[in-house]
């Protein structure tokens, strides 16, 4: 468990500062989020056609309202502790890479969701808005990573138990 704790705690540091460094920023994480924008924008578009997105950001068809898409709403957070836990925990690294791909589309799901569903808030009520933005969602992304750990926890074959040859007295 001692293992666990120190390479969890040291995979999310090197992580998270590798998110917030410059080349990553911009090769990584922006178009990833620009992506992320176009999609979601895609949805929006099927219930109202003049719903437009660029770079970052989608706008309602007459501008009054606009949402970016800025760091901690793209779900990478929630990836990265995701990674962070399911790298530092001994299993075979084919469950390991599963796991990853299962948990970073989970998280993705439930995060386009959580940006369409802020989009049309925002353009009902903005104080709805910000009370889903600020604590309902942002709960729900890390608990959604969580919980895709904890899924991930009960599908690993089960460990081989050695056993322990007895002391001859």
């Amino acid at each position: 468990m001692f293992r666990f704790i120190v390479v969890f705690c040291v995979l999310l540091v090197v992580l998270f500062v590798a998110e917030l460094t410059g080349p990553v920023e911009r090769h990584v994480i922006l178009p990833f989020t620009s992506l992320l924008a176009d999609a979601c924008a895609w949805i929006i578009h099927w219930f109202d056609p003049a719903t437009t997105s660029f770079g970052k950001h989608i706008s309602s068809a007459d501008g009054r309202f606009v949402i970016a898409i800025e760091r901690g709403c793209n779900g990478i957070e929630a990836v990265i502790i995701l990674i962070a836990a399911i790298v530092a925990f001994p299993a075979p690294w084919r469950h390991r890479l599963a796991g990853l791909l299962a948990g970073f589309l989970a998280i993705q799901l439930l995060n386009v969701v959580r940006i369409v569903s802020l989009f049309w808030l925002g353009l009902w009520n903005r104080t709805w808005f910000d009370w889903f933005h600020l604590y309902l969602w942002q709960a729900l992304i890390v608990l959604d990573a969580l919980i895709v750990f904890l899924v991930w926890l009960r599908t690993l074959p089960p460990r081989k138990v050695t056993q322990a040859t007895p002391l001859k007295s």
